[in-house]
């Protein structure tokens, strides 16, 4: 069965993409723990990120890199944390959160309800930063 990636990757499930390559995909978490929390995948499915082989890994932190300094641009923050869990979804993943302090990274805290206007409104502003970084 596919995993709920998979199915925004192929455009099953909406997202609010920020960025996209021929392999990766970057969209905003729906639940985020703060403005701004975009979650990176590859397109292919694989479960374990540290199965991805090399060059799908390495481009996937590339990729991510520069997700990153796009949100950088856009989101008040000191820093983009960087998390890689990988157990509520079976589909490797990157977390990047933008934080002013290490409990901003908490994935135990209550997660943000943000409306879908704020999403887009958030969506547009990292994705426009996006492009204007290529």
């Amino acid at each position: 069965m596919a995993s709920i990636f998979s199915k925004i990757v192929s455009g099953e499930i909406p997202s609010y993409k920020v960025a996209e390559t021929e392999n990766c995909l970057a969209f905003l978490d729906v639940s985020p723990l703060v403005e701004g929390h975009v979650l990176v995948v590859p397109k292919k499915e694989v479960d374990y990120i540290f199965d991805l082989d090399d060059a799908s890994f390495s481009e996937l932190q590339l990729f991510s890199k520069k997700v990153a300094n796009a949100i950088r641009q856009v989101i008040t923050c000191k820093r983009i944390g960087v998390a890689v869990i990988g157990l509520e979804v079976p589909h490797a993943h990157i977390h990047l959160v933008p934080i002013n302090h290490v409990g901003d990274i908490n994935f135990s805290k209550s997660k943000m309800q943000p409306s879908k206007e704020q999403l887009e409104f958030v969506a547009k502003k990292i994705a426009s930063a996006y492009l204007s970084l290529q």
